[in-house]
């Protein structure tokens, strides 16, 4: 009987525990939907301030509320004063009530009125958002949170970052609300508080960060306030200084190894069979219109049709070279100046073949979405992704051509065939197959160059004629003949040309590189690493 008495009461706690949470969750709705009834009239700032009284609520409704509010979809009907939440569509604009979120139903435009905002009033609906923000899964959401809360932290937007601030784990969306928290604090009378938060933000590199450290150096007239924002804005740009320079070497080396591969394919046709091949920049053209086709074949595999047209550009740059050599050169071996008049005379055909059969006007390439966007890290350094995978692209090229050469029979007898024709022939070397093959190859290489200019450049007939040029410099500057060399050759002239640009701007850096390659050839004939073999003895 004891224990029946014991659980009766317990149970009986229990009822009036519930009925007492029923009670004040309901006091609590009724109070959420009398504030929201407020924004209906009033002065914006009287909005303001609702809207700063319902955040401290997190009612389950707030977010829709006041995201139909910054969205201009938040009503009320003039009938009953029920504010609505509409949707417009076609078949007419329907309703649903902003409190419950209940749908009713259609209604005419005329029976509503709009809750007009400002654009005060909008930045602390945005706040308010933002706030509600904080407890969101994913990152991002909350990183951009903490952005939108760093122009003007209210008391309550800086009680809320504190508490979240305990148990955030992402180490870039504490570190915005640490900069977020120590820029209110600026803004304080304390001037060791003041002189803490600068500490907090020296070296800081976000954007708005200078910003608050300079409004703080007008507002506070006391010198030592004005010293340490002088050392914390001296160490932000140093660091900004730092970055800077790394994005310099980052677009150089890109812009490099653009040029290198360019070039690797015109190192194999000029520096070792000795031929001025001035078709090369349309063999490279022919690998981007390639990519074009893949894409008009594969409409809806953009994704992977770039790396089928890989094989596909090596192959018919490389079947067009083969023709070029098997058709023309072979009868021009020795004579270089004319290799380069009839070479120019192919790349005048290709041209016009592409504009009759294909189009005059640029076409297309679409980017797939894996080498769309940035990798960003930091808030203000970030790298392309397209850039990233053509660096490495031209390395895996360059890398897979020297262990053709180096460790394969075809790379063997092509290098017997540049360093000893006769000799090479004696023993056995088809010496006309050799020189079709590596014809081809360079010409192949050509071609997947093109693939990856797809990604960065117009796709047009005259695409070619942009990197004929700096293809020559490439060679003749790193070593004609020379891979080593020209992907070294390409990496500096990108680097330095991304140094120039700033400075004498885009035209007048090529000119400099020009010169500079002129000058120096007049020291180093061969180029920084000579290559023996035929093209180097003649």
């Amino acid at each position: 009987m004891l224990c029946l008495h014991y659980i009766t009461r317990y149970l009986r706690c229990t009822h009036i525990g519930l009925l007492l949470l029923l009670c004040v969750a309901h006091v609590e709705a009724a109070d959420f939907a009398d504030r929201v009834q407020e924004l209906k009239k009033g002065s914006y700032r009287a909005k303001a301030a609702v809207v700063a009284e319902l955040v401290k609520q997190e009612h389950p409704r707030l977010r829709a509320i006041l995201t139909a509010m910054l969205d201009k979809q938040l009503y009320f009907r003039k009938a009953d004063e029920v504010l609505i939440i509409i949707q417009k569509s076609d078949a007419g604009i329907s309703q649903q009530d902003a409190i419950s979120g209940v749908d009713l139903g259609l209604i005419d435009k005329a029976a509503i009125k709009r809750i007009k905002t400002n654009s005060t009033l909008r930045k602390r609906i945005g706040q308010a958002l933002a706030i509600l923000n904080l407890a969101q899964d994913d990152t991002d959401v909350r990183l951009q949170a903490m952005e939108d809360l760093m122009d003007g932290m209210t008391p309550f937007a800086a009680e809320r970052v504190h508490s979240y601030l305990q148990k955030e784990q992402s180490k870039d969306v504490r570190q915005a609300m640490q900069a977020a928290l120590a820029i209110a604090e600026l803004e304080d009378s304390d001037i060791e508080i003041v002189l803490a938060a600068i500490k907090k933000l020296s070296g800081n590199i976000h954007p708005k960060v200078r910003g608050a450290l300079q409004q703080a150096k007008d507002r506070h007239a006391d010198l030592g306030v004005h010293a340490a924002i002088d050392s914390a804005l001296q160490s932000i740009q140093a660091k900004l200084d730092f970055f800077a320079l790394l994005e310099k070497i980052f677009f150089g080396l890109s812009l490099g190894s653009i040029l290198a591969l360019a070039a690797i394919g015109l190192a194999i046709t000029f520096g070792v069979m000795g031929v001025i091949n001035m078709a090369h920049g349309e063999l490279i053209m022919l690998g981007a219109y390639t990519t074009y086709g893949i894409q008009l074949l594969l409409p809806n595999h953009i994704e992977l049709s770039l790396l089928i047209a890989i094989p596909a550009a090596f192959m018919v740059s490389g079947l067009v070279g083969v023709a070029i050599e098997r058709g023309i050169i072979q009868f021009l071996y020795g004579r270089p100046l004319e290799t380069l008049l009839a070479t120019f005379g192919v790349s005048l055909i290709l041209q016009q073949s592409v504009r009759t059969f294909v189009s005059a006007q640029n076409v297309a390439v679409e980017t797939p979405q894996w080498l769309s966007g940035s990798w960003h890290i930091n808030s203000v350094l970030s790298f392309t992704y397209n850039r990233l995978y053509i660096f490495v692209f031209a390395l895996v090229v360059f890398v897979g051509l020297v262990l053709l050469l180096k460790r394969t029979a075809l790379g063997l007898q092509v290098r017997a065939v540049s360093q000893n024709r006769a000799m090479a022939k004696a023993v056995g070397i088809r010496t006309e197959w050799v020189d079709a093959l590596t014809f081809g190859l360079g010409s192949g290489i050509a071609g997947i160059a093109g693939v990856a200019l797809s990604q960065l450049t117009n796709v047009g007939p005259n695409m070619g004629q942009q990197y004929i040029i700096d293809s020559f410099m490439v060679v003749v500057f790193g070593g004609v003949g020379n891979l080593w060399g020209t992907l070294l050759s390409g990496l500096t002239l990108g680097v330095g040309n991304k140094f120039l640009e700033p400075v004498a701007g885009a035209v007048l850096a090529k000119i400099l590189i020009l010169v500079f390659i002129i000058l120096f050839i007049q020291k180093r004939p061969r180029g920084l690493f000579p290559q023996k073999g035929r093209a180097a003895e003649n």
